[in-house]
């Protein structure tokens, strides 16, 4: 797949009854390479030329490798195209964490690299429902922060958070394509000890479907938190939509 003499991976099909095409797309990759034993770091063609071989959409493709990089097969360089990340061994299911812990950290658990794509870094005022969840007056500043999630250069969450601007006034001076709140948090001597979460299924609008590269109607996850500090003060709230192929949650469950 490096060259105009690797053979090109078959055209997927739309037979009824087969697999979607993102899935089918996926199996052609992944046999291609390994018939050819690529290895880390090869570069596979790019995604204009996986189109026409394959004979699928670019929201397709995109599927696909979204799904061979949550299978820890490749990853995406960016400006400089796709790779052979680990072929000979595919990364471990991912997990929902059991401990409260930042997208950074769980990515850096996982062996991958976190981004993030800022939509909105700015102050705004606590609206009743906010201040009643975040026990402070309504009209309190907060600071605002959505993101687009990114573990190895794809797209896999959109984020949204209101954060109490009086416990860290420093937030608002972060970049946080690369930074972690969690961290930011942390310096300012605020310590993030637990969440209480509600996890439900959704399928994606519009609006999100585009930040993340999917369908409208996809599947999602969605995770509404709110983390308080270690002394029980509520110190923030989270949304964060992911999209339902790139993340799964197991847990374990015993009697009493």
């Amino acid at each position: 797949m490096t060259d105009d003499s690797t053979p090109a991976p078959s055209a997927v099909t739309a037979d009824r009854g087969a697999d979607p095409l993102w899935s089918q797309a996926a199996d052609r990759i992944r046999e291609e390479i390994a018939r050819r034993g690529l290895t880390e770091g090869s570069r596979l063609p790019p995604e204009r030329e996986l189109c026409t071989r394959l004979d699928v959409s670019r929201v397709t493709l995109r599927r696909a490798l979204a799904h061979l990089v949550e299978r820890g097969l490749v990853t995406a360089s960016h400006g400089r195209g796709w790779f052979v990340f680990a072929p000979a061994a595919p990364a471990p299911a991912r997990d929902w964490p059991k401990d409260l812990e930042s997208f950074t950290a769980t990515a850096r658990r996982k062996h991958m690299r976190a981004g993030s794509v800022v939509l909105r870094h700015d102050t705004v005022t606590a609206s009743l429902d906010d201040a009643d969840r975040l026990g402070v007056p309504a009209g309190t500043p907060l600071v605002r922060l959505e993101r687009v999630r990114l573990l190895n250069d794809v797209r896999i969450a959109l984020d949204r958070t209101l954060v109490v601007a009086q416990l860290a006034p420093d937030l608002m001076r972060t970049d946080f394509r690369e930074a972690s709140l969690f961290t930011e948090l942390r310096r300012w001597g605020v310590e993030p000890d637990r969440a209480e979460a509600t996890i439900e299924a959704r399928t994606a609008d519009e609006t999100l479907a585009g930040h993340l590269g999917i369908a409208p109607g996809a599947p999602v996850l969605l995770l509404d938190q709110t983390v308080f500090t270690r002394d029980q003060r509520p110190l923030l709230l989270s949304t964060v939509e992911y999209s339902g192929d790139r993340y799964r949650l197991r847990t374990t469950l015993q009697t009493d």
